[in-house]
């Protein structure tokens, strides 16, 4: 679902707008696979490194400066020139490679090393017979199948709601409609915001799903194994909304007029909240008729 795919959709979509910056359910790369790096050591660096699902590259490339301490940046000079292992699709673009887990570091890690083992972990998860069959059954590639994991990721609330996130992506790809999702206009604007407003719906970029159809160029984060799953095998529903109205309360719908009535509900929250942190209160919020709030951008 790159660009000129048939899966291409029109949709205004979700608007969950979230980035996952938790620490929780990262994988743990097996021992076997850590002793190389382990070896040598006599610094002060840290032992691991924690990449979190949903992280963006960016926050990659930092934390691997950090772990290393190298200087700010390197990192992400690295990356352009490493000759990581990416598939063709991603034009050198490592976002949606660097497999969230815990990563070891040993005296001899570069970020050069650090990342092409990130990078060879996700090409071993992307390419089990599991995810190829499951992007042919989607008619989608692996490489598009991994952009809409990293929407669901930044989209879904909670877990339970990645699968029909993921329902929602495909139902609007398969009937035209833009997706419309915040997080990717997120993405595009490198922030992290419930706050969409209207005039960022114009925005410029390929990454606007409000105004471009079919997937954005490239994943907008790195997704766990879950949103990967949740891609993989969607919920069966023909929802084409969905907006979460506060934590936990995640509404999807077929009915464009239900859909703007759960999403003036989320206003109303939102504002609540606004409020109640001793913030201003925003102007009421000019929908760009968000089909999904939360995945309606």
């Amino acid at each position: 679902m790159v660009n000129k795919t048939p899966r291409q959709g029109k949709i205004r979509l979700t608007r969950r707008g979230r980035v996952a910056l938790l620490v929780t359910g990262a994988l743990v790369i097996g021992t076997a696979v850590a002793v190389p790096l382990l070896l040598n050591r006599g610094d002060d660096r840290p032992d691991t490194l924690l990449v979190p699902e949903g992280w963006r590259a960016g926050q990659v490339y930092e934390a691997v400066d950090k772990a290393l301490g190298v200087e700010k940046g390197t990192t992400k000079k690295v990356a352009g020139s490493s000759g990581l292992k990416l598939p063709g699709e991603s034009g050198g673009n490592p976002e949606g490679y660097l497999f969230p887990a815990t990563y070891p570091i040993g005296g001899k890690s570069t970020p050069k090393s650090v990342l092409a083992y990130m990078v060879d972990t996700a090409n071993k998860k992307f390419g089990a017979g599991s995810v190829t069959a499951g992007a042919d059954r989607n008619a989608v590639s692996v490489y598009q199948l991994v952009t809409i994991a990293s929407i669901v990721q930044a989209e879904a609330d909670t877990k339970k709601d990645m699968a029909k996130v993921a329902r929602v992506v495909y139902n609007r790809l398969d009937r035209g409609m833009p997706l419309q999702m915040d997080s990717t206009l997120n993405y595009a604007l490198n922030r992290s915001t419930l706050d969409t407003k209207n005039a960022d719906t114009k925005l410029k970029s390929p990454y606007n799903t409000y105004e471009k159809t079919g997937l954005p160029p490239t994943p907008i984060a790195n997704p766990g194994q879950e949103a990967l799953e949740a891609a993989l095998a969607p919920t069966e529903g023909d929802w084409l909304y969905f907006v979460t109205v506060k934590p936990g309360d995640t509404r999807f719908t077929v009915d464009y007029q239900q859909h703007r009535s759960n999403v003036e509900e989320f206003n109303r929250e939102f504002n609540r909240d606004r409020q109640s942190e001793g913030a201003q209160q925003p102007k009421e919020r000019e929908q760009a008729p968000k089909t999904n709030a939360n995945a309606a951008g």
